[in-house]
């Protein structure tokens, strides 16, 4: 695993811009005024949508260069090249709100990569529908807040939800196997901060039991979907995939367990890709610098 990035010394720039001449050269032109090194840099040409894509990390030698200084000078750059941009100091930890229902396969990995520093996140609160994971919240210290969702009280949870992420200075929210649907309006305020995981299958199985149906129909893939959450139920824009192989001799719940090892693994890529800002938006897609 590579060191940590030093606090206040390594900064990541992530912009999208319309494609015109010169702009890796402003770019870097702006790093090197302000003593920056070039540690890591990527770059994407949407040549079809004519836009361009950039991911630098880099570190800064001058102890006079701060994040609010580097922040305030590159805003009249950006405004010349009409940029939508970020730029934060690389060791800041991901504020991260998890939210699961009654299956923890995906909450348990996060948390364990998070113990071991694969995910550089900070876990706020773990919220939930059910009491089920009070219990491990409470092992790793996280304060845990049970939210009941019914028909009837659908609207008054999703506004505890949201006072919380903003009580809380949320960065992001992981719906790690939360079984219920966010309504419009919160899907609309979450947008491209919030990451859902569901099952993927070819043929699609929905509703109860996927992996019954599954077994019944003898698939051969057993995969995952990560996405951020969208107003369109299971269709936001696509982060990362992944498929295993299973056969005829695979029972359900066998092929349960494969399911799950997958959802885990591609929910935590996810994760991590998020909390170092390698994807950006590009209109129904993502661009993912890994």
């Amino acid at each position: 695993m590579p060191p940590r990035p030093r606090p206040g010394r390594e900064f990541v720039l992530t912009l999208s811009c319309p494609d015109r001449a010169g702009l890796v050269h402003a770019v870097t032109g702006f790093l090197v005024e302000h003593s920056g090194n070039i540690l890591e840099s990527q770059q994407f040409d949407d040549r079809l949508q004519d836009r361009f894509f950039m991911r630098v990390h880099f570190d800064v030698s001058d102890p006079e260069t701060s994040l609010e200084r580097m922040r305030a000078g590159f805003s009249s750059l950006a405004e010349t090249y009409r940029i939508d941009w970020r730029l934060f100091d690389a060791a800041a930890p991901t504020r991260t709100l998890i939210m699961v229902s009654k299956y923890g396969h995906c909450l348990n990995d996060l948390l364990f990569r998070k113990s071991t520093g694969a995910l550089n996140i900070e876990i706020p609160a773990i919220v939930s529908n059910h009491r089920d994971f009070e219990p491990l919240a409470q092992s790793q210290g996280i304060p845990f807040h049970h939210i009941p969702v019914t028909p009837q009280t659908k609207a008054e949870a999703e506004t505890r939800l949201l006072e919380l992420v903003e009580r809380l200075e949320i960065d992001l929210v992981v719906l790690a196997r939360y079984m219920q649907i966010l309504s419009d309006d919160l899907c609309k305020q979450f947008e491209g901060r919030a990451i859902n995981i569901h099952h993927s299958f070819l043929p699609s199985f929905k509703g109860a039991r996927p992996y019954l149906q599954a077994h019944q129909r003898g698939v051969k893939l057993v995969g995952a979907t990560a996405h951020y959450v969208t107003p369109d139920l299971d269709e936001g824009p696509i982060i990362e995939q992944d498929v295993v192989r299973v056969d005829h001799s695979h029972d359900p719940d066998q092929l349960v367990t494969t399911g799950r090892d997958v959802e885990a693994r591609v929910l935590a890529r996810a994760v991590q890709w998020h909390s170092e800002s390698r994807i950006l938006l590009n209109g129904h897609h993502t661009v993912v610098f890994r």
